[in-house]
């Protein structure tokens, strides 16, 4: 095989590999449940009209 088919190969093979991971990471990012937004420290109002 010459070098340039080497090297063509190489660049497809990491080319995939790199979409490949791209597709993972995205699908666990996907995968993962939505964390609910409630707050941690809460408030009271004061009462209206002082």
């Amino acid at each position: 095989m010459s070098r340039l088919t080497a090297a063509a190969v190489t660049v497809v093979a990491a080319a995939a590999l790199a979409v490949g991971a791209v597709l993972g990471v995205v699908a666990l990012l996907e995968a993962t449940p939505d964390q609910p937004n409630t707050p941690l420290i809460t408030y009271e109002q004061a009462g209206q009209g002082s």
